[in-house]
């Protein structure tokens, strides 16, 4: 949700923030602007409605000129989405120039005391009114802009990343955080504002990222200094980013989704690498077992997270009861923080995001951690603020997923999953040798059997066209495959903008058949496991009125490839396994449905990559 980029340094600020804004646009967005302080100190502000190329086309005939710049992509929150409400946002006097992601919660009580004192707004926006009492202090104090925006913020409840500018002081940047992430990049004798590495990482791989409090002074002559509210000097850790430009590129592929569904193979084998030892026959993660007493002797285990990581945990929760034996839940991490839950000091709870800044997961694991239970982060982007939040846990390491959609963090997720329940098993003495061995070998094979499905691209394009115009569709699958039929329909939903629905096979009955006719089209996960027979029995039901039937069954399937209207094979595996399979022929179904009906895969409406508020 929106994105920040600045820059700082010895070259053209502009071209720098827009290929920023570029690299941001995955996550996200309605408006676009830029600000920029020129040879001449005239702060320059200039921002549209709709895509970045938008804002390029604005500024052709606009002086871009300067070497410093501060630009934003903007996920309307208060506001309609305009070029009035779009960020950066002047003060007053146009002396300064802000952008901001998050909520200023008490943001009109803030208004109405800055409009009683004579300062009236342009816009919208909680935004303005932060600049504009940033500059009533400036001003009624005679402060510089540091003091100014530390007596500000103290008056501020709710989430921010901003970046300031003041065009009296042209060599200075201030950026300050709170519950939104915020990068520092450290160039040479340049610098760098990203709400994450992605625009950053071409230019340098130092950075520090800022924690909640931290208020950075970003000057082009001097190392950056970084307080907090207080003004107490603070000394971050400098860290390095490991992201590979060719990782946040598209690489010949006409959109990010279909890369991530393709780099799915060689994401579970980085996954993988240095934890599944097919050699030993063992699963290795350090969280086992540098917190061994905390994990083992879990009461219950509590899943926390949001969407796609929803159905993660889902998974995740079949495969830890039954290889475990430990109790699990699954919470929606926005219903969790706010319903008051009883929280034991033995319990574990798993907060699963893969952005690692996931608003609701991130106040649901400090509540947890607030009454004494084990906090186990699941996470994709190192050093984002959950993985900070947590006592240990486990990065999922499938590089940068840009698509909105997810698509590899997801398999990622239950991989991870996958590995943390065979390593407490084993532990728990709750699985036999055998079995053990057996899931630990099938796992190693998973990414090979990817690469089989994958081949079934084609056909799927195909198999799509005849579904372009549907208005509804209905996921079905039984027990392992249930969140994946729930996983089918979100994506679907996401990006092609169909109705779309996931249930148990077995609850049709319980409402959903009433849908069910000729122009309904039901996806049934039916592979062959201990359920084949139950999910068999669902089909029929479906045929039996009409309903048009696409069943992803495994190879060499007969039964129920006489009966379904379209029928999509994969490799056979562990039943807990499948959905690591599964899934990849939903990815590409919804996929190849959105391209169908012409819709922007990667940047769906209304949607953005990291939900950083409420």
């Amino acid at each position: 949700m929106c994105g920040i980029v600045g820059y700082i340094g010895n070259k053209e600020a502009f071209p720098i923030l827009i290929k920023g804004l570029r690299r941001l646009e995955y996550r996200g967005y309605d408006s676009a602007g830029v600000a920029l302080i020129n040879d001449n100190g005239d702060l320059n502000v200039y921002k549209t409605k709709g895509k970045v190329d938008n804002l390029v086309e604005y500024c052709n005939d606009k002086n871009v000129t300067g070497n410093i710049g501060i630009a934003h992509t903007r996920w309307a929150t208060h506001g309609e989405p305009s070029s009035l409400n779009a960020h950066p946002h002047y003060s007053q006097s146009k002396n300064l120039a802000i952008i901001h992601n998050g909520i200023i919660e008490n943001y009109s009580q803030l208004r109405s005391r800055l409009q009683a004192k004579g300062i009236s707004f342009v816009s919208d926006t909680d935004t303005e009114v932060l600049v504009q009492l940033v500059e009533f202090i400036q001003e009624e104090k005679k402060l510089d802009l540091l003091t100014a925006v530390q007596l500000a913020l103290n008056e501020v409840i709710g989430a921010y990343a901003i970046a300031i500018l003041d065009h009296r002081n042209p060599d200075t940047i201030i950026a300050a955080r709170n519950q939104s992430p915020l990068v520092v990049g450290i160039g040479d004798d340049e610098y760098f504002l990203g709400s994450d590495a992605s625009p950053i990482v071409e230019y340098t791989d130092k950075v520090i990222y800022l924690e909640d409090g931290n208020i950075a002074v970003i000057n082009r002559h001097d190392d950056v200094k970084v307080v907090n509210i207080q003004n107490r000097k603070l000394y971050p850790e400098i860290q390095t980013v490991d992201i590979n430009l060719g990782q946040i590129e598209k690489g010949g592929y006409p959109h990010f989704m279909l890369k991530e569904i393709f780099e799915q193979p060689d994401c579970l084998t980085n996954c993988m690498r240095g934890r599944v030892n097919i050699d030993t026959d063992n699963v290795v993660l350090s969280a086992v077992i540098d917190y061994k007493k905390q994990l083992l002797h879990a009461n219950r285990f509590i899943i926390v997270a949001c969407g796609t990581s929803w159905h993660a945990g889902l998974i995740g929760k079949q495969m830890i009861e039954s290889l475990c034996r430990i109790p699990v839940e699954v919470e929606y991490a926005s219903e969790f923080r706010y319903r008051n839950p009883v929280i034991h000091k033995d319990d574990v709870v798993i907060a699963i995001s893969q952005s690692g800044e996931t608003a609701d997961t991130l106040a649901a694991v400090k509540l947890a951690k607030r009454q004494g239970a084990f906090i186990y982060g699941i996470c994709n982007a190192i050093g984002s603020s959950i993985p900070r939040a947590t006592d240990t846990g486990s990065y999922i390491h499938v590089g940068p997923e840009i698509g909105v959609a997810s698509t590899k963090a997801f398999t990622g997720q239950v991989t991870v999953l996958t590995m943390l329940a065979l390593a407490l098993a084993k532990e728990r003495g709750t699985i036999t040798s055998d079995d053990y061995l057996h899931i630990v070998e099938e796992l190693h094979r998973i990414p090979n059997k990817m690469k089989e499905v994958l081949k079934l691209n084609k056909r799927i394009a195909d198999l799509s066209r005849i579904f372009t115009y549907a208005r509804d569709f209905l996921f079905l699958g039984r027990g392992y495959s249930y969140p994946v039929a729930l996983e089918g329909a979100l994506k679907l939903k996401e990006i092609s903008y169909i109705h779309a629905e996931g249930y148990p096979a077995a609850e049709m009955k319980h409402g959903p058949i009433a849908l069910i006719d000729s122009d309904m089209p039901v996806v049934v996960i039916a592979t062959h496991n201990a359920m084949y027979d139950k999910v068999l029995s669902n089909i029929q039901e479906v045929k039996a009125r009409k309903g048009k039937v696409i069943a992803i069954v495994s190879e060499g399937d007969e039964t129920i490839s006489r009966i379904a209207d379209e029928v999509i094979e994969m490799p056979a595996t562990i039943e807990c396994l499948e959905p690591l399979l599964a899934t990849i022929p939903l990815q590409l179904l919804a996929y190849h449905i959105a391209v169908c009906r012409g819709k922007d895969v990667d940047q769906p409406r209304n949607l953005a990559k990291s939900v950083t508020v409420e």
